[in-house]
């Protein structure tokens, strides 16, 4: 065991399984006593998509069922496992897309513990779907834990990290954030609203010595498992295989969860307002957004001519100079 956060109080939502149980027991495991959190404990039965399931061969299905099994678990399987390996931590099951869960969340650290130094949300919903065929009820669950939940999260923990003047609050996004082409529009928005919450928050949390940071990750998850299905029966690339994206090449969340827990002690204490790609050995740090192209209107305003005139002004890239001239 660690002491990088010895004496800190951390809650990671989402830790029953995948990236948050690695992050979770990372954080305890450098000292922390951790609030462990899913949605609910888990019955043992893997959930599938019967209709997807039933397009799939024999073959695939067995597949992915022995893949899932590496994967589901629940926040008491998590805190089981800190507790055996020496640490300390408690398991509160809850929803952070509903206001008053996860308060208790919030209550359930502060009970137990005394107090609440650390939150790392890293609960998600997400799903696969055209625009033109998106049920609206996928676009709802998927928005409301990301961003809703996690500033459900924040809302009542803050003022807790503000009293006590020190904070960490990392936020798990996704490299979606800046779009993509899996036909994930609602996850798109929803990881693009962390990353704008989390830039708003390092703003306005700074002065009470407080950070805030967000992470997209890419690991090998009960996610990647879904996103096989989704490209095999949508006839795109297989993922097993190795394009465009290799699943047996794809690391576990271990690799980079001490990263997370870096973040999360006073080693980074004027790191905020950063978003960071995280992929197994491989830790990015994304540039802020910036206006790259510009024009100008001649007189008091615009017409259609003068933008037809000067548009391609907007997409023009900066001229770097060339190496040895002055």
């Amino acid at each position: 065991m660690g002491d990088y956060l010895k004496g800190r109080v951390a809650i990671v939502t989402g830790s029953g399984m995948g990236i948050g149980r690695a992050i979770a027991k990372a954080l305890a495991a450098e000292g922390a006593k951790v609030v462990t959190n899913n949605r609910a404990p888990w019955d043992g039965v893997i959930p599938v998509d019967e209709e997807k399931f039933s397009r799939l061969s024999k073959e695939m299905q067995d597949w992915a069922m022995t893949e899932y099994a590496k994967y589901y678990g629940d926040a008491e399987r998590t805190a089981q496992e800190i507790r055996a390996a020496g640490g300390e931590a408690t398991a509160c099951f809850g929803d952070i897309s509903d206001y008053d869960a996860a308060g208790k969340i919030v209550d359930c650290a502060i009970q137990t513990y005394g107090k609440l130094d650390i939150v790392v949300n890293v609960a998600s919903a997400f799903g696969f779907s055209p625009v033109q065929d998106m049920p609206k009820k996928m676009w709802d669950r998927v928005t409301t834990v990301k961003p809703t939940g996690h500033f459900y999260v924040i809302r009542h923990a803050v003022q807790h990290m503000i009293d006590q003047g020190w904070g960490r609050i990392v936020n798990c996004a996704s490299p979606a954030w800046a779009g993509g082409n899996l036909r994930q529009s609602e996850y798109c928005a929803a990881n693009a609203g962390v990353v704008g919450m989390t830039y708003g928050l390092a703003a306005e949390l700074k002065e009470f010595g407080i950070t805030a940071n967000t992470f997209a990750p890419a690991a090998k998850t009960r996610a990647s498992v879904d996103m096989e299905i989704h490209n095999v029966l949508e006839g795109e690339h297989s993922v097993i295989s190795g394009s465009p994206i290799s699943y047996d090449g794809t690391a576990a969340p271990e690799t980079f969860a001490d990263f997370i827990v870096w973040l999360c002690g006073d080693g980074a204490k004027d790191v905020t307002g950063e978003v960071f790609m995280t992929m197994g050995k491989f830790i990015g740090r994304y540039a802020l957004p910036a206006v790259e192209g510009a024009m100008f209107a001649d007189g008091d305003g615009w017409s259609v001519e003068e933008v037809q005139k000067k548009a391609e002004n907007l997409f023009k890239k900066p001229e770097m100079p060339a190496f040895g001239k002055k």
